[in-house]
């Protein structure tokens, strides 16, 4: 296949264009490479594959220049990663979010549309579920309409965008929602990567809602399986759960963080920050059922690999 990866330099979009490659397919890729985070992070991501990839640096919100990449290439499948990232940064700057994450998928419908590419798959968030009461997995068939960020709303107004092009355009369209995905080249500012820089530096880690929260920690290599199983299978309008099954908590996570680094961390236990969700816990039998998907990675192993990813990248 041709497949288009927006995002293409961010983490998880990194990761599946060199699994499409390593497979045999060609890959373009678009990426805005904006300073949200270090953007030397995403020039080392793309410096893997770079001259085995068009690139082009385009921001999907920007039909025009998005539009170009289109007129230059027929594509198979558009593997669509690209997105304004980050639950508290969304209470910072909201429009950011509706113009990335909204207008910018929208934008990339319609070049679908217009130039024929039938098979979308799309990546979306456990943020989309809010809090749900119960111990129960968090399955597809729940009505998340009660999203408690901006992000979150952004994330789900991409999924009922993606049913209405699929219903207006017979596009097939896959939505995949992902559960805490970490692992070497991830985001700095999420959980693992803060606390390694922090215990490493000889400094405290910030632990909201006292580590109590849960969440479905799922390493790279299991979202980007389901991702590239999603490609292959159309399956006209489907949203399914990427995680790991396996709920754990933050101060169970950190636990495994100190064991592999063989440091204590000195900790600040702090209250919840306002848009963050108790918990999550990604019922996976859909995926399963109708991908095949099943994650492999533990805990251990993943954090293990990130370390050594960590200590390696900042030693260079």
């Amino acid at each position: 296949m041709k497949v288009l990866v927006t995002g293409g330099a961010g983490f998880i979009g990194s990761h599946l264009v060199e699994a499409l490659l390593d497979d045999g397919h060609e890959v373009v890729c678009v990426d805005n490479m904006n300073d949200y985070y270090d953007v030397s992070l995403k020039e080392a991501r793309l410096a893997r594959f770079k001259d085995k990839v068009s690139f082009y640096k385009v921001d999907i919100a920007d039909m025009t220049a998005l539009e170009g990449v289109f007129q230059q290439h027929q594509f198979d499948a558009i593997a669509h990663l690209a997105a304004q990232a980050g639950v508290r940064y969304s209470l910072e700057a909201p429009l950011v979010y509706v113009d990335t994450n909204v207008r910018g998928t929208v934008c990339v419908f319609e070049c679908a549309r217009k130039y024929g590419v039938k098979n979308i798959v799309m990546a979306s968030s456990s943020s989309v579920y809010g809090e749900i009461e119960g111990g129960e997995p968090f399955s597809e068939d729940f009505s998340p309409n009660k999203p408690i960020s901006i992000y979150a709303a952004t994330k789900r107004a991409t999924e009922l965008l993606a049913y209405t092009y699929h219903h207006l355009y017979g596009l097939n369209i896959t939505k995949l929602r992902f559960f805490t995905a970490y692992g070497p080249y991830g985001r700095p500012d999420m959980a693992l990567f803060k606390f390694v820089t922090n215990i490493l530096g000889e400094k405290p880690i910030d632990v909201y809602a006292e580590g109590n929260q849960e969440r479905d920690f799922t390493y790279v290599s299991d979202i980007v399986d389901g991702f590239m199983l999603a490609l292959k299978k159309p399956l006209g309008f489907s949203v399914l759960n990427l995680g790991a099954g396996n709920p754990v908590k933050l101060l169970d996570f950190i636990e495994v963080i100190e064991q592999v680094l063989g440091v204590t961390a000195e900790k600040n236990l702090l209250p919840a920050q306002q848009g963050d969700v108790a918990r999550t816990y990604a019922d996976i039998s859909k995926a399963s059922r109708e991908l095949g998907y099943k994650p492999k990675i533990s805990i251990k192993d993943g954090v293990e690999k990130f370390v050594q990813w960590y200590r390696k990248y900042y030693t260079m």
